[in-house]
């Protein structure tokens, strides 16, 4: 073994990590491996450089290289660029857990690499490349007291577990990360799992039990990384002293001459998350002072920050007067706009979220392809999160989504996709158009009722919502609905969502370094409580929903014999194109298990479609001739009249022929079409000699 590697050999995985390998010149730097995965973690610091404003400069970037699997690069240009969704949401996972970490008074820029160089396919690449990055910032020169973990807990019918690799998500039903130091949690991302039979939500209870096991492991795990990486720690740089505050003068000012100015400044920053009302009041004690405007806004956001935690915290009230359990004003319209297929606007308080559902066909769906995949996923249920700056009334130019733009959406696709029980291809943009807290889970309420707008089946109504701590010393307070004065001033941003049955989904980061069961326990409940009520007032708008059937693309599915589907193909594709244009329908077909696919507009249309293959089908069907007796008496149909005696159709199949001097004899006159009494005189391998009774 090299003197600089550390194996880790816990109940779940089997992990080396190698301080001394590469990337010397690094802050700190860890090879990393489990399996055949590989992976580098580098910590890099501008110890030259100091930020002045009150923020972490900090940035994570998490890199798979298409090598790490033996393959190119897709796409048109062979090399790596643009970040996946999937890389982005790494680098948050990753982001969310290691920024609490930090000193409280560092500013130096950090940047934190983490690259994929080995992918054996089967490691939970999120868990690796997490464990990575915390132990490469553990032994760095950045004083960080402890190494944080992650754990993945999954559930089958045997109950819960710790996952080890992705093999054990495939048939799970939930999906439970969860990173941590000890006993401390500091972030959660969850998911329940469709699997065959419906969704699976998760109950409050189990929920709370998987949490607790998630800990077990994770402070398992914290006394392993403790005690083998502790010698491999870099002696940490100083941090500069922490000085007495610079602005206490002018905050001791604000606290005794505006503290009035102050509240009403905070009531009215609770109708917004713009700091406009506190920057007027900063310009007004600074024109009537020699304090610079910068640090009189500086001190007035501190004194904002205490006023807003003191109210909470003493008085048990909020800026906009609400109490700590209440929601706000709730009003839901749907199927505002005319053309679209499912549209709904959701406000909450000042929070305006436009869902709006687009259903589609196959070639709809989006195509993606993860690192250890060998051929093309499609994804059938996108939901894409804009937040224009219009919203929080910034003038800012519309762009590309963002990393909080993907997280949001990514949320709210985890929260939906687990009740959706429609084949079709479904694509919800929500347009936040107004925002002060929560606009994610306002993106899920409204999605929600968007697709039932639309006519997409779902198992259930989801609702969300978010919740925030305020925690001093033993004394907190758990929040319901947070706006976001609440979300910047508290301790925890904790998102829930899911229906009647149990949460679908959930999202929390943690200021303070950890949070305890029982505070965690007590926001999952009064969080169950405002989802309950949320649901409420969303059923009561179902009520009102009309589809427009007229526009909305609808799907009918049946299966045939699978060795048959070549006769709905045809010879070069003819029949097939020409049932598309007959009936102006999509048609999809699996050869292997028979399934039609009819896509359209219209339901008499598409079942128009199905019954004139299924015709097809039946005429085309071969006949069994010998199946017919002699003596069987029929009514058969006409269907045609030749020279030497006319074609009559067998009621199973096939053609019998009525000789010319069976019809002289009767003197018959027939026609084409109708119908006429027959028997069988005869019947010889494929022809069936008939007579007129």
């Amino acid at each position: 073994m090299i003197l600089s590697e550390v194996l880790i050999q816990s109940q779940f995985v089997n992990e080396s990590y190698d301080f001394r390998k590469v990337a010397q010149q690094a802050c700190g730097s860890v090879w990393y491996q489990q399996g055949g995965t590989v992976i580098l973690a580098s910590v890099a610091v501008d110890e030259d450089q100091s930020v002045d404003e009150d923020f972490l400069p900090l940035t994570i970037q998490y890199i798979e290289k298409a090598y790490a699997s033996a393959k190119f690069p897709s796409g048109f240009i062979k090399r790596e660029s643009k970040p996946s969704d999937f890389e982005t949401l790494t680098s948050r996972i990753i982001d969310r857990t290691l920024r609490p970490l930090f000193p409280k008074h560092y500013r130096f820029p950090t940047h934190i690499s983490v690259l994929v160089l080995s992918y054996d396919g089967v490691s939970d690449l999120q868990v690796c490349a997490l464990n990575a990055a915390s132990s490469a910032l553990y032994v760095s020169k950045i004083p960080i007291d402890y190494p944080v973990n992650a754990v993945r807990i999954c559930k089958n019918e045997k109950g819960l577990f710790v996952g080890s690799n992705m093999q054990d998500l495939q048939t799970s039903e939930l999906d439970l990360f969860v990173s941590g130091y000890n006993q401390d949690i500091l972030m959660i991302e969850m998911r329940s799992i469709a699997q065959e039979g419906g969704a699976r939500e998760v109950e409050e209870d189990e929920l709370i039990q998987a949490i607790e096991l998630a800990k077990e492991a994770i402070e398992t795990q914290s006394k392993l990384f403790s005690q083998s990486f502790q010698e491999w720690k870099h002696p940490p740089f100083s941090l500069p002293q922490e000085v007495q505050n610079p602005r206490g003068h002018i905050i001791e000012h604000i606290n005794t001459h505006h503290w009035q100015d102050l509240t009403q400044a905070l009531n009215q920053m609770a109708k917004s998350e713009r700091m406009s009302e506190l920057e007027a009041l900063a310009k007004k004690i600074a024109q009537n002072s020699q304090w610079d405007l910068k640090e009189v806004l500086e001190a007035l956001r501190e004194c904002k920050k205490h006023a807003l935690r003191q109210m909470i915290l003493e008085d048990s009230k909020r800026a906009d007067g609400r109490g700590l359990k209440d929601i706000r004003e709730i009003k839901i319209e749907t199927n505002l706009l005319p053309f679209a297929h499912g549209s709904c606007l959701f406000k909450r308080g000042q929070t305006q979220a436009l869902v709006v559902a687009t259903i589609g066909g196959e070639n709809d769906a989006q195509g993606y392809e993860l690192l250890g995949d060998r051929t093309l996923s499609k994804e059938r249920f996108m939901v894409h999160y804009n937040f224009p700056g219009f919203s929080v009334g910034e003038a800012s130019m519309i762009g590309a989504p963002g990393r909080r733009e993907l997280g949001h959406g990514n949320l709210a696709k985890r929260a939906l996709e687990s009740s959706i029980q429609d084949v079709r291809v479904v694509r919800l943009v929500s347009e936040i158009l107004e925002s002060n807290g929560s606009s994610s889970m306002a993106t899920v309420c409204g999605g929600s009722l968007a697709l039932r707008a639309s006519g997409v089946q779902t198992d259930s109504l989801v609702a969300g919502i978010a919740m925030g701590l305020v925690k001093e010393g033993e004394k907190y307070a758990v929040l319901t609905d947070i706006m976001g004065l609440e979300d910047h001033c508290g301790d925890m941003d904790f998102k829930v969502a899911g229906n009647q049955r149990g949460v679908s989904a959930l999202q929390m980061d943690i200021k303070l370094g950890g949070i305890s069961s029982n505070i965690l326990k007590e926001a999952i409940y009064q969080a169950k409580e405002a989802r309950l009520e949320i649901l409420e007032l969303m059923q009561k708008a179902e009520q009102s929903i009309q589809i427009n059937e007229s526009i909305v693309p609808m799907i009918l599915c049946f299966e045939v014999p699978s060795e048959r589907i070549v006769e709905i193909i045809g010879t070069g594709g003819k029949t097939i194109k020409e049932i598309i244009e007959k009936f102006g329908v999509s048609i999809d077909l699996d050869r292997t298990s028979g399934e039609v696919r009819i896509s359209g507009i219209g339901k008499i249309r598409l079942e128009n479609a199905k019954e004139y293959i299924l015709n097809l089908l039946e005429k085309s069907k071969p006949v069994d001739f010998l199946s017919y007796q002699v003596g069987f008496e029929f009514e058969g149909r006409i269907k045609k009249i030749v020279d030497f005696g006319a074609f009559i159709e067998l009621p199973s199949g096939g053609d019998g022929l009525l000789h010319i001097s069976k019809i002289r004899a009767k003197k018959l006159s027939l026609k084409e079409g109708e119908r006429i009494d027959c028997k069988i005189l005869s019947v010889e391998h494929n022809k069936i000699e008939l007579d007129v009774l």
